[in-house]
């Protein structure tokens, strides 16, 4: 009992608990150790590196990387001063689209830049001028996504190609044109008013320049292949200017027209599908560029060819005999063949079927009517 009224120590219980915890200086110092060789292991020590530094070996392989290299490894620290991408970001979207190199394209397009200077200065009796920024491929979704509103975006067609295309102008492009147009003094920027739909003299005054564009772009595609551009429609929603599906391969043109302090962009875009049944001419290097075909031999071979004399024989028919049959042949005897006065006859060049029909006489002359091609003669002894 006496032992039961003793107090109880607070301090030896409470260490007697940190010791089944582990929580004695010397695991302490165990777990800074193990920390401490684990931070070595990985390099990660600033001493180690200052070291390594300091003895002109380089950074170790374990070597941190900061904030700034990280971004530029993925490629998020911006573009590059051309425009393109970078880094792990670089490597895979260079996989989204397969860009197929068109060297006529740019033949094309740079001839389109000259007319479309020419066109335009009479159309708006201004100066300007057009260059030409460049010629990429996108995703079409990709492109509609980036479109920055407000712009018109004109749906044309390619008649000949059975197709569709899409040009863009933006917003500062707009305001120019109606400004120059409506008769708006130079040496002032055109005003925008955002957050206004286009008034109907707004949408009228763009699509007289988009004509004149158009009937550029048919100019500039003639000498490759003729084709007619018209106008479709106008729309200010990217939506309802869907010509392909979002995942489909274009070709995006981009223009940029200068009207002195004024001007915008211009962006022309042509699916893939729409530029399919020029491809072959596109992919020239040159204008002319045959592929190792020379035109000009083939046609004096096939006009030579038409000149050829050739010997036809009239068959009226043929039968099978022995040679002791032939041997045994008199004077007199006679061959009979499955033929009547109003079957056709078969004529050939050499071995080659060539023609048939009914024999009969032309004047004093022994004549055929061809009533079969040699198409039809040769499928039928084939059956």
């Amino acid at each position: 009992m006496a032992e039961d009224d003793e107090p109880i120590d607070d301090e030896a219980v409470a260490a007697e608990w940190a010791a089944m915890a582990g929580g004695d200086d010397e695991d302490e110092v165990d777990q800074d150790e193990m920390a401490a060789e684990w931070e070595a292991m990985a390099g990660g020590d600033g001493d180690g590196d200052a070291a390594e530094d300091d003895d002109g070996s380089g950074p170790s392989p374990g070597r941190v990387l900061d904030q700034d290299e990280i971004d530029s490894l993925l490629g998020f620290d911006g573009d590059g001063a051309d425009g393109e991408m970078t880094g792990i970001h670089a490597l895979i979207n260079s996989a989204l689209v397969s860009y197929e190199r068109l060297p006529m394209l740019d033949i094309i397009f740079d001839r389109m830049v000259r007319m479309m200077s020419t066109s335009l200065r009479n159309f708006t009796s201004d100066n300007i001028e057009v260059s030409l920024d460049n010629i990429t491929s996108v995703r079409f979704g990709d492109y509609l996504n980036s479109i920055p509103l407000p712009a018109m975006l004109a749906v044309f067609r390619a008649e000949e190609w059975d197709n569709y295309g899409l040009m863009t102008i933006d917003s500062s492009l707009i305001y120019s044109i109606v400004d120059v147009l409506l008769g708006g003094r130079r040496g002032t920027a055109a005003m925008r008013i955002e957050g206004r739909p286009y008034t109907t003299i707004e949408q009228t005054l763009v699509e007289r320049m988009i004509s004149v564009i158009l009937r550029d772009m048919c100019g500039a595609f003639e000498p490759l292949s003729p084709v007619n551009f018209t106008f479709d429609r106008l729309e200010t929603n990217p939506r309802f200017a869907t010509i392909a599906r979002p995942p489909n391969a274009a070709v995006l043109i981009k223009l940029r027209v200068d009207m002195e302090d004024r001007g915008g962009r211009c962006e022309i875009l042509f699916p893939y599908a729409t530029l399919e049944p020029v491809r072959e001419l596109l992919l020239q290097r040159f204008m002319g560029e045959k592929f190792g075909r020379d035109t000009i031999w083939e046609t004096h071979l096939a006009t030579e060819l038409w000149r050829a004399n050739v010997e036809l024989r009239a068959i009226m028919d043929e039968t099978s005999m022995s040679l002791r049959e032939v041997m045994n042949m008199e004077v007199g005897q006679t061959i009979v063949f499955n033929k009547t006065p109003k079957d056709d006859v078969v004529l050939k060049c050499g071995e080659v079927a060539m023609l048939s029909g009914a024999i009969g006489r032309s004047g004093q002359h022994v004549a055929v009517q061809v009533r079969q091609q040699a198409e039809r003669l040769q499928n039928l002894e084939i059956e």
